[in-house]
């Protein structure tokens, strides 16, 4: 899709569409601007209203960091990647070295900027799109495999609030923030997805062929809900 790009705010994604009757914007869930319009809208439209929206779009990411963590200090991400961040660098740079995603900041730079934060979320989508593609396909096989499913493929997705999804052709969708999850409840949630190939609703029929696979799943059901698949 087409982008547009912000010192302040960094790459906007532009989104025409039949149904839309006027520029709106949101925060999408992997942290970047997407401004929705009407098809042949001029950019330049849309440039000058991000131009004099600038106090609305803060507040639409300040809401958007209170369903989500900053990442202003090192931790790890995923099973195998680990965000190094240095401040009072020569000049702002984020780059990844092996399993690690470092993240230089300039002396007149802040962690907190919208465009650095932006940059970092994209380098840990990448760093976490590569461990989901190496590990989630062969482990949803393996438990396909040990309790008969049977499903067509497989995708990874960022851009959505679900943590999977199971299509009615059988393309079960997973989230590669599943990467960051307990193995105990990312087992679960493919288990989840298994089930819908054969149930595609939450029906007492699916609950129990999920309880069969995962005697525990009404724990780790609940346990999920303190985590969030936004990156």
């Amino acid at each position: 899709m087409p982008t547009i790009s912000d010192a302040e705010f960094g790459d906007i994604v532009l989104r025409p569409s039949h149904n839309a009757t006027r520029i709106s914007l949101r925060v999408a869930p992997n942290g970047t601007l997407r401004a929705s319009m009407p098809p042949h809208t001029p950019t330049l439209v849309v440039k000058t209203m991000i131009a004099t929206s600038r106090p609305k779009i803060r507040k639409l990411f300040s809401q958007y960091r209170e369903t989500v963590n900053a990442y202003n200090h090192d931790q790890a991400i995923g099973k195998s990647h680990m965000l190094v961040i240095q401040t009072n660098a020569l000049a702002t740079r984020i780059h990844t070295l092996g399993t690690k995603i470092l993240v230089d900041v300039g002396r007149e730079s802040s962690i907190d900027d919208m465009a650095i934060q932006q940059d970092i979320r994209q380098a840990i989508i990448k760093a976490l799109r590569k461990e989901a593609k190496s590990y989630l396909p062969r482990r949803l096989a393996f438990l396909a495999a040990e309790h008969d499913f049977s499903y067509k493929t497989v995708k990874m997705t960022h851009a959505s609030s679900r943590w999977g999804s199971c299509s009615s052709r059988g393309t079960i969708s997973l989230n590669i923030s599943l990467m960051q999850l307990p193995f105990e409840l990312l087992d679960y949630v493919l288990i989840h997805e298994l089930c819908h190939t054969r149930h595609m609703n939450h029906s007492s029929a699916f609950w129990d062929e999920v309880r069969m696979i995962d005697p525990s799943y009404s724990t780790h059901r609940n346990a999920l809900k303190h985590y969030t698949p936004n990156i």
